[in-house]
């Protein structure tokens, strides 16, 4: 009887890759992909990005995957290429034609037609979407050919940038609140023109303060060595850059760690000019050691500092 192949040992690694995501692959195979890659046991995405769309996708592993639903609540921009005058049944390349029309659209056509667009708007989710309905997503309904009634969803639009016009193709860059779909904003705007419209493709080029600057992808992710692969996740941080910091003496962190309220004034800590969510860190001992992220916090006024989500690897020497 033939032995079997010893089980594979993941790794309890910590930190976070970022991915330019390729076409054709959803969020969840991107993940699975890149988590196999690194040998990695624990791992997860932070918001989907649709199978033909590319761009930042944020994996967190270990550690990071506390911190991922700042990313699923940041503000997103996009580049989106439009096709005026081709109606699909998902927005998107993905969906059978439903109509076509003749376009003939001007740029001043263009430029009214986007102001209508700026700022906070009301947005109805596609059917083609993950959104679920009695435990089921709408797609599962789509794809049975059931259309479901759903409430217009309030959402903003921060800057809505003319790229370029190459009739029928419209390049736009969108920088929206989340739960912004840039398909119904597409198909939105085609019907303000009154020729309908889908997207030809999407590329999400920011997160929150994460851009595509360091993004790998999948290939040269697998063409890394072994030792090299780890070496290419930022650290769990890097999530948190946005947050004012706060630093606490060893005594202090270890109380930080078990959960406790600290007052820091009477502790005469140096404290961020304002009340808010803060990253917290051990202060090094000495300028060598390297300082060591204990997790983030509430400071409330007074100079109360509430524990929120600890890193459990975390260990004052």
């Amino acid at each position: 009887m033939a032995s079997r192949p010893p089980k594979r040992i993941r790794i309890p690694l910590n930190g976070v890759l970022l991915l330019d995501k390729p076409v054709g692959f959803s969020s969840n195979d991107a993940l699975i992909k890149a988590k196999g890659l690194l040998n990695a046991q624990k791992a997860g995405h932070t918001g989907t990005l649709d199978p033909f769309a590319t761009g930042v996708l944020p994996l967190c592993f270990g550690e990071a995957t506390k911190f991922a639903q700042d990313l699923l609540d940041a503000d997103k921009t996009y580049e989106t290429l439009i096709h005026l005058g081709v109606s699909t049944a998902t927005g998107d390349t993905e969906g059978e034609i439903l109509e076509r029309k003749d376009v003939n659209i001007s740029r001043e056509q263009i430029d009214a037609a986007l102001a209508r667009f700026r700022g906070p708007i009301k947005q109805v989710p596609p059917m083609y979407s993950a959104l679920k309905r009695d435990g089921k997503p709408l797609y599962e309904y789509a794809r049975a050919g059931i259309t479901l009634e759903r409430e217009a969803r309030d959402v903003t639009i921060h800057a809505l940038e003319f790229l370029d016009y190459q009739a029928p193709f419209l390049r736009l860059r969108v920088a929206c609140s989340k739960g912004t779909y840039i398909r119904v904003l597409g198909e939105d705007i085609g019907a303000a023109l009154g020729c309908g419209a889908h997207l030809q493709e999407l590329r999400r080029v920011q997160v929150g303060h994460l851009t595509l600057d360091g993004c790998v992808t999948l290939e040269q992710l697998g063409a890394a060595g072994e030792a090299e692969r780890s070496a290419l996740l930022a650290p769990v941080d890097s999530l948190l850059l946005t947050f004012p910091e706060v630093s606490l003496s060893e005594p202090l962190a270890k109380r930080f760690l078990q959960g406790q309220r600290l007052t820091l004034t009477k502790e005469g800590v140096a404290l961020p000019a304002a009340a808010g969510r803060v990253r917290v860190y051990l202060q090094p001992a000495d300028a060598v050691s390297n300082r060591q992220l204990l997790g983030t916090a509430q400071l409330h006024e007074y100079g109360v500092l509430a524990p929120e989500r600890l890193i459990a690897t975390a260990q004052p020497a």
